[in-house]
């Protein structure tokens, strides 16, 4: 069985947009080094700053 890992224990990262903190997710598992952003939302706001 596997180990659980806390969620306090997670990588984080501050989002570009918001500069609120995020924490890694399982579906972010094989991008994780390129996710800039917390949400959709936050993506969408970027690009229309842009």
């Amino acid at each position: 069985m596997a180990k659980m890992v806390k969620k306090g224990d997670l990588p984080q990262k501050i989002c570009q947009t918001c500069n609120k903190p995020y924490a890694w997710r399982k579906k972010w598992a094989r991008d994780w080094a390129n996710i800039r952003y917390c949400s959709q939302r936050c993506k969408s706001e970027a690009k229309l700053d842009i």
